[in-house]
């Protein structure tokens, strides 16, 4: 694929499951900031051009030495947050300045994501107007109208899905100022190319690209880590 590929990493969220006082992407890691492990996996990968993260602007400052600390090469720029996690990535959209890139988002709180997945995930964005990375749902799923079932999803129709997610950047960009104009939101950026008309391919991911949302799951991505230092 001859097209740059520029990474956005949406991590101004406020992380409220996390306690108020609590700055989720620079909680400690196994020793390194959360945020860090997916920016220095995407730092990693060639074939990105470069990495525009997205954060809070009380946290700006204080990035920038974090990525400076860690030899993050690649980030040039850094997205202000906005009210919503959609707001976010098209601030970051807005920083693209070549727009026959490839555009890969992907969540700064899912700090295990293997190379080889966005590698593959990459690959795959052909006769369709999007990739996504999921896993198939391994629970029953079940629908309610309030605290009733309405019916019960056939499970191998269905997935998770994870980050990164990858489109063209024309793609992304017209289906994100189409919602914004509707006032229309999604914390899914597969979900507004779906809206305005596109094909989603969806790739398998890995059980083990968990987004870390609230402290248990810090506890979980540690133990990851560690199974995989095992394996080493």
């Amino acid at each position: 694929m001859k097209e740059k590929i520029i990474a956005i990493v949406p991590s101004a969220g406020i992380g409220k499951r996390f306690g108020d006082k609590t700055n989720k992407p620079f909680e400690t890691l196994n020793g390194k900031p959360l945020v860090i492990w997916a920016l220095e996996t995407l730092e990693n990968i060639p074939e990105i051009h470069e990495i525009i993260p997205v954060l809070k602007e009380a946290d700006m400052e204080y990035g920038v030495e974090i990525f400076e600390q860690y030899n993050i090469s690649k980030i040039r720029r850094i997205a202000p947050g906005g009210e919503e996690r959609q707001d976010s990535v098209f601030h970051g959209l807005n920083l693209v300045d070549d727009i026959k890139c490839i555009v890969l988002v992907h969540d700064g709180v899912r700090p295990l994501i293997e190379p080889d997945i966005i590698k593959n995930a990459v690959k795959q964005l052909k006769d369709c107007d999007g990739v996504v990375v999921g896993v198939p749902v391994k629970d029953t799923i079940k629908e309610t109208a309030g605290d009733l079932v309405s019916r019960t999803l056939k499970r191998d129709t269905l997935w998770s899905i994870q980050t990164p997610q990858i489109f063209s950047y024309n793609t992304l960009l017209g289906a994100y100022e189409k919602a914004l104009k509707s006032s229309y939101y999604s914390t899914d950026d597969s979900a507004l190319v779906e809206r305005n008309g596109g094909k989603i391919k969806v790739v398998m991911g890995s059980y083990t690209n968990i987004k870390v949302t609230t402290p248990e799951d810090l506890k979980i991505a540690e133990l990851f880590i560690n199974l995989r230092t095992v394996k080493t």
